[in-house]
């Protein structure tokens, strides 16, 4: 069975061919900075990690692209309203830069702890500004977009396609047109490609069109379009991307270029806390540090950032998953369980007779790497592909009370690593079995205070709160609380 996904643009899922044998060129929109990773970027970073995954398994060479946003996404995620990390930089009376560098290393601390690859490049927007202003270039000279004082847009009139990814019209988009839309548009639906800045907007750069900064869909197209060619293989993002930023994507690449774009569009579905998507416009995320440490209200305890990972494995990626302490902690529990065989395998493994593989145990093998390998294939069903795993771990458990020789027991090891390490980054290549260090011990010391801290201030009991801070200043442990609710601490 080959690799099938699920096309966005086309709406079926379809055999997987990269555009140059064996070669995948692979963008995902990554991050805007300006806050804390949660939960609902989790899902989606996770989602296209076992897609990079994956591929390599089925030996594709993959070149892996995920941007970093630091400039231009406005707060309406179209053309109108506040630079995201400006907003947050003056609230936090921070310099935007200084403010992007920090989440940014926040964001890839998170992602290593959920153990997803890093990508291969991970461009900024900032840095791409030249890039930028050269694209606009093209599409003024090709007439799809038109300049007004100093602004920039692209005219969707102008290109025929425009609507097709989202299933959406032109004039249905300009009959629901926001009644502040800009009075500088030809049309409702036209969207910026670069922005005229305010004298007092610190993020602007010098252009052909006067001071200003470059359009979030812009930057998209001209990162992926620099490292991975006119026409990528494959390029993912969250459902909620779709429009207007993917279906803007298309057009202004297409338009400037003459080819397709995107082979294959995928895009994952979100996470919800009571049926509502979670996200930060709606303050109801829970921030990936939270979940790990258990500081928020939602949560019972603190989880291993592993056991978040298999909680997201356990929906489709096109599949809402709805979050739940109950649900992350069966996930927790789940984790604990494959865990505690994979140990007890290489452990035994040890002590085992010598001798070969059993005939029906290798047969047994195959089928079960067979049937998970038919799951992946099938749009990368992980959670069929999970369910495999732990068909592995009974019989596992079972050859773990008889004479089971170690040739056996390796192989049954090497497929936990394969696939449930290559594949799906949840069973790790090696467990030590070691007292934690000093360092680790002070971290889970400081999270158990600041948990019965956050716990005292949320019943109003600020005495205690305030005294809990003050104990830990004397002993030289300063506890700073984010905008967002969490709390990070630092030694003096």
């Amino acid at each position: 069975m080959k690799l099938k996904l699920y096309n966005s643009l086309t709406r079926t899922k379809e055999e997987f061919k990269p555009l140059k044998k064996g070669l995948v060129g692979v963008y995902v929109c990554g991050p805007t900075v300006y806050g804390h990773a949660h939960l609902g970027h989790a899902k989606s970073y996770v989602s296209f990690d076992i897609l990079v995954r994956y591929l390599r398994y089925l030996q594709y060479s993959v070149t892996y692209v995920q941007n970093i946003t630091d400039v231009g996404h406005l707060t309406d995620d179209a053309d109108e309203g506040e630079d995201k990390v400006g907003e947050a930089a003056r609230r936090e009376k921070k310099h935007p830069m200084a403010l992007a560098e920090s989440y940014t290393r926040s964001y890839f601390e998170d992602m290593d702890r959920l153990n997803c690859v890093r990508p291969d490049i991970s461009p900024r927007a900032s840095g791409h500004i030249i890039e930028q202003i050269e694209l606009v270039k093209t599409l003024l000279e090709k007439d799809y977009a038109y300049e007004v004082n100093g602004s920039v847009y692209f005219d969707v009139s102008k290109f025929a396609d425009y609507g097709k990814l989202s299933g959406r019209n032109v004039e249905d988009m300009q009959a629901g047109a926001r009644v502040e839309v800009s009075p500088d548009k030809k049309n409702p639906a036209d969207f910026a490609l670069w922005k005229k800045a305010e004298p007092n907007h610190i993020m602007q750069w010098p252009s052909p069109w006067g001071a200003g900064f470059p359009g979030w869909h812009l930057e998209c197209s001209v990162m992926s379009m620099k490292y991975l060619g006119k026409t990528i293989d494959i390029h993912g993002g969250g459902l909620e991307n779709q429009f207007p930023h993917h279906e803007c994507e298309i057009a202004q690449s297409q338009a400037a270029n003459g080819v397709q774009f995107v082979r294959y569009w995928l895009h994952n579905n979100m996470v919800t806390v009571d049926g509502q998507k979670m996200g930060k416009s709606l303050n109801n995320f829970i921030t990936l540090k939270q979940a790990f440490s258990g500081a928020h209200e939602r949560l019972t305890k603190q989880y291993d950032p592993i056991a978040v990972r298999q909680l997201i494995l356990n929906s489709h990626y096109r599949s809402p998953l709805d979050f739940s302490d109950a649900a992350l902690f069966a996930a927790h529990s789940g984790h604990e369980k494959l865990t505690e065989t994979v140990k007890a395998v290489r452990k035994r493994m040890l002590q085992a007779p010598k001798g070969p593989i059993e005939t029906k145990l290798a047969k047994q093998l195959k089928q079960f790497r067979e049937k998970f390998e038919a799951a992946m294939n099938d749009d990368l069903n992980t959670s069929v592909a999970l369910s495999v795993l732990f068909e592995l771990v009974r019989v596992a458990n079972q050859l773990l009370d008889e004479n089971t020789t170690d040739q056996t027991l390796s192989a049954i090891d090497a497929l936990f690593g394969r696939l449930g390490d290559d594949v799906l980054g949840i069973v790790k290549h090696q467990y030590q079995e070691q007292a934690p260090d000093a360092d680790e011990m002070i971290e889970k010391l400081v999270r158990l205070w600041i948990t019965r801290r956050d716990e005292a201030r949320r019943n109003r009991d600020f005495a205690l709160a305030d005294g809990t801070r003050a104990e830990l200043d004397n002993i030289g442990i300063v506890l700073q609380d984010g905008p967002d609710g969490t709390t990070t601490w630092r030694r003096k």
